[in-house]
């Protein structure tokens, strides 16, 4: 059983997958700094500071100052403002990862392209067609 899985932990996918998932976490870490820091300072600014996260509808019937405060109490609440906060931020998180895939994919078919040249710039070698009437010519003469 332990040779089973150490068979199974040594085959190429489980690995693969556990890259993937590391590196997800670091470009996950990378994509949210980016929006949090760069991209929602500048959404602030331009929409004047709405902030929705603290928009909500008290199910209680009793006031509160802020959707925290409310929470704290054990107040049933409708938080409506942060679904939209949640829906904003998965957008722009959504455009931000589309522009990178974009960029990488721009990148490697560029890459794709150079190569491509690269070996049609390359003198081409003779054909199997051409290789075996040589080998012909050749066993004739010999014969």
């Amino acid at each position: 059983m332990l040779n089973e899985f150490k068979t199974f932990i040594a085959k190429g996918n489980v690995i693969d997958l556990a890259v993937g998932i590391i590196i997800g976490a670091a470009f996950t870490a990378i994509v949210n700094s980016l929006v949090a820091d760069l991209i929602n300072p500048v959404i602030g600014l331009i929409t004047g500071g709405i902030d929705f996260s603290n928009l909500f509808i008290n199910l209680s019937g009793t006031e509160y100052t802020s959707l925290k405060a409310a929470k704290d109490a054990g107040a049933p609440v409708f938080a409506y403002g942060s679904f939209i906060t949640a829906v904003i931020n998965f957008l722009i998180i959504a455009w931000v990862v589309f522009l990178l895939v974009k960029a990488v994919n721009r990148l490697k078919d560029a890459t794709v392209k150079k190569e491509a040249a690269a070996a049609a710039a390359a003198p081409a070698g003779p054909t199997e067609v051409e290789l075996l009437q040589q080998i012909l010519v050749e066993l004739k003469t010999k014969a």
